[in-house]
């Protein structure tokens, strides 16, 4: 049970980054420095979120 919780933590993790770069992405902005932080939430944010993913699909449930 412990696994499927983490994986839904991870899972809402991921969301929450890959929002945070589509909304940089939308909002603009010149340089490396955005396009750096786009690129860090969006890989970041896909690990957590298929990591979360992964997790809550390969764990089952035993019955208490």
């Amino acid at each position: 049970m412990e696994k499927r919780i983490l994986g839904i933590l991870f899972t809402l993790l991921g969301a929450v980054g890959l929002i945070m770069a589509a909304v940089n992405f939308i909002n603009g902005g010149e340089g490396t420095r955005n396009v750096k932080s786009i690129v860090i939430y969006a890989v970041l944010g896909a690990i957590f979120f298929f990591t979360g993913m992964g997790l809550i699909r390969n764990t089952k449930d035993k019955p208490s």
